[in-house]
């Protein structure tokens, strides 16, 4: 990843995805297809890859706990059963994910068993926001493998929402985004043509113009992408995510004066510490 995208993608999608908080991921391990399987408790849950699953993540991530918290895990995972009515089932899953976002800050853990609840309760609410933890999560992890299963996971979430409310662009926007930064298509121009529908249909979508120029930004599209968010910071002056990313364009341009000056509006919409600290350091790097 080039230096530029440290700041747009690694900060600005951090503060997002709750990186701050969590702060740990599971490392990667080689899995073997045949060993490996999906947690097998009758539901329904997600897709997996055949060489990348959550069995493989749980073991990694609890070799990161301490004693107590094994114990305590193991407790919770025990509570969990097939003759456990869908109620006990989403509380346990709730207690499981709030265990690995408050005690042991390890992503992963915490956004499958949001997802397992999720699913469960198959609500439009819940099922977007598990998908949004995955998908916003993923476009900061450079493990191709972990990077595809988080995509299969947000992409399975949105389309079960769809189907709740077939008309909610943002989760369009979401699952043509799952394809665009997962890598899970044989067709890149899958993702860009799902969220173009939706900025076809309303130009002054957000999320989805900016979903486009990341989109741009893969493909080296420098000029789509300075087009599209003059368009946003034209409508929204005030979108962060565009001001920073107008930045990083104007760096891969190696135009620092234009990079400068567009870190610098940035910096009185930068409400976190970290966020402000970050940028005010790149424009004095650029400086130099």
């Amino acid at each position: 990843m080039k230096k530029p995208q440290w700041i747009t993608i690694t900060i600005a999608v951090a503060l997002t995805a709750g990186i701050f908080v969590f702060g740990r991921t599971v490392p990667q391990k080689k899995t073997n297809p045949a060993t490996e399987h999906s947690p097998d408790d009758g539901h329904d849950h997600g897709p997996v890859p055949s060489s990348f699953t959550f069995d493989t993540i749980l073991i990694l991530a609890k070799k990161q706990l301490t004693t107590e918290q094994v114990v305590r895990i193991n407790t919770l995972e025990n509570s969990i059963s097939r003759g456990n009515v869908k109620e006990q089932q989403v509380h346990v899953y709730h207690q499981l994910a709030r265990f690995w976002a408050d005690s042991a800050h390890i992503f992963e853990p915490y956004a499958w068993y949001s997802a397992e609840a999720a699913r469960l309760e198959n609500s439009e609410k819940t099922l977007t926001f598990a998908a949004r933890l995955f998908l916003d999560n993923l476009q900061n992890d450079d493990v191709q493998e972990r990077r595809q299963w988080k995509a299969l996971q947000a992409k399975d979430l949105f389309e079960r929402s769809l189907k709740i409310n077939p008309d909610n662009d943002s989760s369009k926007v979401g699952l043509g985004a799952c394809f665009l930064f997962g890598n899970i298509s044989t067709t890149p121009m899958e993702g860009i043509l799902k969220i173009r529908e939706v900025v076809e249909k309303d130009s002054t979508n957000m999320y989805a113009q900016l979903m486009l120029v990341r989109g741009s930004l893969i493909s080296g599209q420098y000029d789509k992408a300075i087009s599209r968010l003059e368009t946003v910071t034209r409508i929204k002056p005030d979108n962060l995510d565009a001001l920073l990313l107008l930045a990083e364009v104007y760096e891969r341009m190696a135009d620092k004066k234009k990079a400068i000056s567009w870190y610098q509006k940035s910096l009185q919409f930068a409400k976190e510490p970290e966020l402000k600290t970050a940028i005010e350091k790149r424009i004095e790097e650029l400086k130099k």
